[in-house]
């Protein structure tokens, strides 16, 4: 595919970043990069030998504005996640030609993403959600008891972050508790793909063949398991959200295995990594300013607005790709019809024309019109389960807790696409 030519390039050292799993881990070089593109190349294409050109789209208004037209900027096309020239060409070989290992929601576009968002759209709404709150409450004081069992440290990544969300959601989804660490092991194969402490593999080097092979792996293993289910549901419908799937319908036709499988696969992935993500960035930038912890303590009405701000402050989706399906003109540059767009929403989320000090962690900030969630159409689905269940654990956890600090190193996943911290040793002093 060729992008117009007159089109502004990249530096190859900052493609050379924005292809490299390890810079999302090491967090002043990725920060540095998309810095750099706000001010000198908001909207400018990167060029490397493995992957085709694309659009590198940094500022919050822009993305905004690729978001909001979904005619133009379409999903289903091409790859929605960065995707180099080798594994495109073999999932469309897996797949009979078809860029994506599996076709979520967000891999469709209109009609059939605003028919099959509205399977489950209504379990997502904020006022059923209510109605699970105090289950919610009571899973999120199970994790801070264990918590606070242990003593005065803990890795709270390990031990709270990943395991509080993630029996959130197989509770609403009808996956049995023994079951959990299964959906764990896969979830990390499949966002974390690229990092040797996540991957099937181990290994940090491989090579695009043997990642494809892990990832569509652990995609093939979640479509194994929850074919189990759906047959389950289908004869023994249950109040969960497995049998809504399971006995949904499009166009009056039962939904296909497939997006079935899909479905599932995504709300179990992520439908609990990315809160893990925003939980425990929460937690380290409140071990980093605490006289952020003190405000919040001093006051819980503000528990909303470090919600908010851990959402901003983590923005664990690094981005997502979309297609031109027509030409575009955009900050007066050329878009043509098939180019391929990366919306950078880490950047977005520090853009200094949007966030007042948008490199420090303010719970008060007001307006926070943070990125980290997408917009449009295509805006995450479990939005407001997210920040229910954030704000459950918080109005938990801080009447419980005297202070935070870091008690050693903290670790980020090497993720191109969904990442966040994979280890963060804390200490805490009980109330």
């Amino acid at each position: 595919m060729e992008t117009a030519t007159l089109a502004p390039t990249l530096p190859s050292e900052i493609t050379a970043t924005l292809i490299d799993p390890s810079a999302y881990a090491d967090s002043q070089r990725i920060t540095d990069a998309y810095t750099w593109l706000r001010e000198h190349m908001p909207l400018g294409v990167a060029k490397s030998r493995d992957f085709d050109p694309f659009w590198v789209v940094t500022k919050h208004a822009d993305i905004l504005e690729v978001s909001k037209n979904n005619k133009v900027f379409r999903n289903g096309d091409r790859a929605t996640i960065l995707t180099d020239q080798y594994t495109d060409a073999m999932v469309r070989y897996l797949r009979d030609g078809s860029p994506h290992l599996a076709r979520t929601l967000a891999h469709m576009d209109d009609p059939d993403h605003r028919k099959y968002r509205a399977l489950t759209s209504s379990w997502f709404m904020a006022s059923n959600l209510a109605r699970r709150e105090d289950a919610i409450r009571g899973i999120a004081r199970e994790f801070i008891d264990r918590m606070l069992a242990q003593g005065n440290e803990c890795d709270f990544v390990t031990d709270v972050a990943v395991h509080y969300p993630l029996h959130v959601i197989m509770q609403i989804l009808g996956v049995p508790v023994e079951d959990e660490p299964l959906m764990l092991k896969l979830t990390k194969q499949v966002f974390g793909n690229l990092d040797e402490d996540q991957n099937s593999s181990g290994k940090a080097k491989q090579t695009a063949e043997q990642a494809l092979m892990g990832l569509s792996g652990a995609v093939e293993t979640f479509f194994k398991y929850f074919d189990v289910i759906t047959r389950d549901r289908r004869e023994n419908p249950r109040d969960d959200l497995a049998s809504v799937i399971a006995n949904g319908s499009i166009d009056g036709a039962p939904i296909g295995s497939f997006e079935a499988m899909s479905y599932y696969s995504l709300v179990a992935t992520a439908g609990h990594d990315t809160v893990s993500a925003s939980t425990a960035g929460a937690i380290s930038a409140l071990c980093e300013y605490p006289e952020e912890l003190a405000k919040v303590k001093a006051n819980p009405e503000l528990i909303p607005g470090l919600v908010e701000e851990a959402i901003r402050w983590t923005s664990p989706v690094r981005h997502f790709m979309r297609t031109a399906s027509s030409d575009y003109r955009m900050r007066d540059q050329d878009i043509r019809e098939g180019d391929w767009l990366m919306l950078c929403y880490l950047s977005g989320d520090r853009d200094e024309d949007v966030f007042a000090d948008p490199f420090r962690f303010r719970i008060d900030r007001t307006p926070n019109k943070q990125l980290a969630f997408g917009f449009g159409g295509h805006m995450c689905l479990g939005q407001h389960l997210a920040r229910m269940e954030m704000r459950v654990f918080f109005e938990e956890l801080l009447p419980r807790i005297k202070s935070l600090s870091s008690a050693g190193n903290a670790s980020h996943s090497k993720a191109v696409f969904v990442g966040g911290l994979k280890s963060l040793p804390i200490r805490f002093e009980a109330a």
